[in-house]
């Protein structure tokens, strides 16, 4: 990354409302602050707490810093000490440092601290975004490698990436947007590595500004914090200049500045304005460096193995350890697996609905966006209204389902479900462990009626929750007892002829009249089933049965036969049944719609004879 350039000196614009470094805050209670507000400090006591503030390294923590993600929070910090209050002013609550470690550690996947990253970008789409970019980028200052994050979004302008980089703040809480915690970032980015440096273009109210906030895990803990201290700065750019934009004294916008240098990737004033010139009139970049490493001290994201991809090292290596048979990597060649360790694969499924004028970028090439539900062997759509409880709106869940391509030569199943267009729980196998119902089966939903856990990769375990589970695993039962045959698999309840003294092959005599009862489903490789359900020998193609009528013996390939054509049977009436549940469907629906024009009628009638009979006596008046 090359950064030459430099910036003319102006003389600072000058504004009236104080503030410094910016002490993050836990409360939300920044609703009046609109976007494009001007940032202010309501805690008087701030200029005189960040005074105090340490910024040279304290050398007993400096030894002590782990760069493994799951041992950061350990270190400690000696007693700190802070200015006493002003008479009549409250003391503010506080953000230990290491509770940015703790929050991110409800990531326990760095693909989904990624993810809520793309989500923010997504979110941007009614902005005017038309692309995110991730990347890998190399920092001068330490030849090491850093995360890059880009949009063209509508940016962010002072007021709001201050909320950004509040904890628990979120202005996202439409049905169309995907964030809704305000957590996210701060969550995301430090799961990824130890610092983060946001930069960030927009414009209010006719006026243009750029921003530049540092959230450095590595500052607060070489300092020694109790605290944490996020160094911001903005300019004005609405002019020919970038125009400081001062809200107390030059020295602490300064001072600021100086923290933001010392301890981000760019050195110089220079280095770090020269970041804006690819962002555009509006727009966000945000780089994480500093990047976790694994126990054995190597990354963690792993950039070598495929210039297209970012690899997860610890997955992908896990299968390349022992020897796998071929069935064992034909599974791991599935993109069921493979989610696990590879970005591009995990961010092609990561949204239901494909984007019409938005791509996301990795390493330089779009990613293509993959339903697997479009390749499904046999799928159907299943509708049902979860009970969502009184005064809730009903809603209809449509689930697409059906066979994997590969099935049954790669035996993967389990439900994608969606909220929001955003992927929570990748085939979640509802069946039990061991049982080959289900086998091959994939279900593709939307489930926006329950609330996703924070992490975003799973649910709350809620009542409704417990009850898709269960309508689940209903979709699934009926499923495989309708289709299991097309793929050479014994329906359940079928019943061997050798034990039952039945016959094989059951006509299906006055079906239409029984219909809703259970049809017994003949076998399509009947052979491979009578082979093994014999112990006489008898296997192949030319073995023989007595039928139980006494009419003689009866060849596999006859049975097969007619096991297809009573299939072909079965599938046409039930397709008729299908069609008169519509007909009735439309037919009460007309019916109700008649009955509500005769009760209007009616009404209308009996308003008029009311009319008829004081219209008379009005007039006798």
């Amino acid at each position: 990354m090359t950064l030459r350039s430099k910036t003319p000196k102006m003389p600072p614009k000058v504004e009236k409302e104080p503030a410094k470094v910016i002490e993050v805050d836990i409360s939300d209670d920044e609703a009046n602050d609109g976007v494009g507000a001007t940032p202010t400090n309501n805690n008087k006591t701030t200029s005189q707490q960040q005074s105090s503030v340490a910024l040279t390294p304290v050398s007993s923590n400096k030894n002590l810093v782990s760069q493994s993600f799951w041992k950061a929070g350990a270190y400690d910090v000696g007693p700190t000490t802070r200015p006493p209050l002003d008479h009549g002013q409250l003391e503010h609550a506080r953000v230990h440092p290491k509770f940015l470690h703790s929050n991110a550690t409800s990531h326990k996947w760095a693909f989904g601290a990624i993810a809520e990253l793309l989500d923010n970008a997504v979110d941007e789409i009614h902005n005017g975004a038309t692309f995110v970019k991730v990347d890998k980028i190399d920092i001068m200052k330490d030849n090491s490698p850093a995360l890059l994050f880009q949009d063209d979004g509508g940016g962010m302008d002072p007021a709001r990436i201050r909320k950004c980089m509040s904890l628990g703040y979120s202005s996202k809480k439409s049905n169309t947007t995907i964030g809704q915690y305000g957590n996210g970032f701060k969550t995301s980015t430090m799961r990824l590595g130890a610092d983060v440096i946001v930069l960030s273009r927009a414009t209010s109210a006719s006026r243009a500004t750029q921003s530049v906030g540092l959230l450095s895990y590595t500052f607060l803990r070489r300092t020694g914090q109790d605290d944490v201290i996020v160094p911001m700065i903005d300019f004005d750019v609405s002019g020919n200049w970038a125009e400081p934009i001062i809200y107390g004294s030059q020295d602490d916008w300064s001072a600021n500045l100086r923290i933001i240098l010392e301890w981000s990737p760019f050195p110089s004033k220079e280095e770090l304005m020269l970041q804006f010139e690819d962002i555009g009139p509006h727009g966000t970049k945000i780089i994480i460096y500093n990047l976790w490493l694994n126990d054995e001290g190597i990354y963690e994201l792993s950039f070598d193995d495929d210039d297209e991809d970012i690899r997860l090292r610890d997955e992908a290596c896990r299968g390349s350890l022992t020897k796998l048979n071929k069935k064992a990597v034909e599974l791991q060649s599935h993109i069921s697996y493979r989610i696990r360790y590879s970005l591009r694969d995990y961010v092609s499924i990561l949204y239901l609905r494909k984007f019409k004028n938005f791509s996301i970028v990795l390493r330089g090439k779009p990613v293509q966006q993959f339903n697997i539900a479009d390749e499904l062997q046999h799928s159907n759509v299943v509708s049902y209204k979860p009970q969502l409880g009184m005064g809730a709106k009903d809603v209809t869940v449509e689930t697409t389902i059906g066979f994997a391509k590969e099935f049954p030569s790669i035996p993967v199943c389990g439900f994608n479900v969606y909220h929001k267009n955003r992927l929570i729980r990748p085939f979640w196998k509802v069946s039990a462990d061991g049982s080959s119902k289900g086998s091959g089966v994939i279900g593709v939903l939307e489930a926006n009626f329950i609330e996703p856990a924070h992490d975003k990769q799973d649910f709350e375990r809620s009542s409704l929750f417990i009850r898709l589970e269960a309508r689940l695993k209903q979709i699934l039962n009926d499923y495989w007892k309708g289709h299991c045959h097309l793929m050479g698999y014994q329906p359940p309840n079928f019943r061997s002829h050798h034990v039952q003294k039945e016959p094989l092959v059951q006509p299906l005599i006055g079906l239409a009249a029984n219909v809703g009862q259970e049809v017994v489903q003949p076998i399509v490789s009947l052979p491979a089933n009578i082979g093994q359900g014999l112990s006489n020998g008898h296997t192949g193609s030319h073995d023989q049965l007595v039928s139980t009528d006494g009419s003689g013996p009866i060849s596999v390939d006859q049975i097969c036969e007619e096991n297809i054509q009573l299939f072909m049977r079965c599938e046409e009436h039930m397709q008729k049944e299908n069609e008169l549940k519509q007909t009735i469907e439309g037919l009460e629906k007309e019916l109700k719609e008649a009955k509500m024009k005769r009760d209007q009628l009616s009404l209308y009638l009996e308003t008029r004879k009311k009319q008829k009979i004081v219209e008379p006596q009005t007039g006798n008046v």
